[in-house]
């Protein structure tokens, strides 16, 4: 019974993840691609600007469907520089119309989660 208490105890449900010093960053969230034909690819690229004093590290960078697949500038962004996050949608099985898909950005900055956002008008 005792080890099942020190199980317990070792259990987390934070959502933080430990990726050192923590900075700022500024990035515009909203990308609207506009009209988007049916099947077609978009792909938005947000650029991430380091507006702090130490270097920024982006982590996980993951699309919230599966139509959506991100990437990210791989090494730490210096303070003052600047990287980019892509996000690549494809439309096909979409329907017509206004979507929104989204994308979430795991770094070291205080909150640690931050969400990025593609509009589009799909049309035919």
């Amino acid at each position: 019974m005792v080890s099942l208490a020190f199980l317990a105890m070792g259990c987390t449900s934070s959502n933080e993840v430990a990726v050192g010093d923590r900075t700022t960053m500024k990035v515009d969230p909203v990308y609207n691609a506009g009209k988007v034909a049916l099947g077609e690819v978009v792909t938005a690229k947000f650029i991430v600007e380091n507006t702090g004093d130490k270097p920024l590290v982006l982590g996980e960078v993951k699309g919230t469907c599966g139509c959506t697949i991100a990437s990210k500038t791989e090494d730490p962004i210096a303070p003052g520089d600047k990287g980019f996050i892509k996000a690549t949608i494809n439309t096909k099985g979409f329907s017509f119309g206004p979507a929104t898909k989204g994308v979430n950005v795991i770094a070291n900055t205080s909150p640690a989660l931050t969400k990025l956002v593609v509009k589009l008008n799909v049309i035919k």
